[in-house]
């Protein structure tokens, strides 16, 4: 067996041996007509798009996106992002690695301390009708809320990334609402663990993250929206109560603009801050994501998350 390095581990023109997981894979035809492999690998450290060139069809049907593969090839720079030249990619033998969740990155939050503080969270839902419909909802996704992650690529794109960015909110929720007095806690609150919940049935799962027809056709914020209905009618609740339209626009206001997906823009306090705290928690994210593949002291590449920004590592950062 192969000496295992992570892929995070190899600099700039340095030989790569190692396994990962096919997070993507294309069969793609150059402007000459000839065939080449695209693929986007991905272990615990980060991903990683790599091609091989000169492949035919027939060997190209052996992959499929969430297989382990052993890879060889060298690290190089494509457009100022690291890419893997490919010299050798094949699936994994026997007594290889073969196991896809051993490669997946996970979250700094383990499936059970997310969960305890979700249910402490929950108890400061003062608001009974908000309070039914959060637990009926998380009660129905429970299992898919704690092992998603929160984007196919981008922030929280890790397995459990959905539950631990809705922790991550809520505990900001609860903190600015001792800040501001104005504030319904418990709207804000209820909109937190709900407003992204929508991704259990827009995206396929932690391995191979893939977008559901649901999801490219109708995206996760309606989802969330219909399930909200669903929930209220289950247990009973007048959809036009005014409750129930306030934790309704919390959620399909939160990204803000029509533009980002939104079907409205934030018109109440909640939902304004619900949507900040969102860009808050997503681009902290997103900074940790990019300088953690960033030596100190440089500038990373340019990150299409961060407004296409290269953002700069300060020499004494050794997070």
């Amino acid at each position: 067996m192969m000496q295992v390095r992570k892929l995070s581990d190899y600099k700039n023109d340095e030989n790569v041996q190692t396994y990962a997981v096919l997070k993507q894979v294309e069969l793609r035809k150059t402007n000459a007509g000839k065939l080449y492999l695209a693929v986007i690998l991905e272990d615990s450290s980060m991903e990683l798009a790599g091609m091989k060139w000169e492949i035919n069809e027939q060997d190209a049907r052996a992959f499929q996106a969430g297989m382990v593969v052993a890879v060889s090839g060298v690290r190089q720079t494509y457009r100022d992002k690291p890419q893997l030249k490919i010299f050798e990619i094949r699936p994994t033998r026997i007594d290889e690695p073969q196991n896809p969740n051993d490669f997946m990155p996970h979250g700094p939050m383990k499936a059970d301390e997310m969960e305890t503080e979700v249910n402490r969270l929950i108890l400061k839902i003062l608001n009974p009708k908000w309070q039914r419909i959060v637990r009926y909802l998380l009660a129905k996704y429970h299992d898919e809320f704690y092992r998603y992650p929160a984007a196919k690529t981008n922030h929280h794109a890790f397995a459990g990334g959905l539950g631990y960015h809705t922790v991550s909110i809520a505990r900001l929720a609860d903190q600015v609402a001792n800040l501001y007095p104005a504030i319904d806690r418990s709207l804000l609150l209820a909109g937190a663990l709900l407003h992204d919940l929508g991704k259990v049935i827009e995206l396929s799962g932690p391995v191979a993250t893939k977008y559901t027809r649901a999801g490219n056709l109708i995206g996760h914020i309606v989802l969330m929206d219909e399930q909200i209905v669903l929930a209220a009618q289950e247990l009973k609740l007048d959809l036009f109560d005014e409750d129930l339209i306030l934790l309704r626009h919390v959620v399909l206001a939160h990204h803000g603009q029509l533009e980002y997906g939104s079907p409205v823009q934030p018109l109440v306090r909640e939902a304004n801050v619900l949507h900040q705290l969102d860009e808050l928690d997503a681009n902290m994210q997103s900074f940790d994501q990019v300088l953690s593949q960033t030596e100190p002291g440089d500038f990373a590449a340019r990150n299409w998350a961060l407004d296409n920004r290269a953002v700069y590592r300060p020499e004494h950062d050794q997070n």
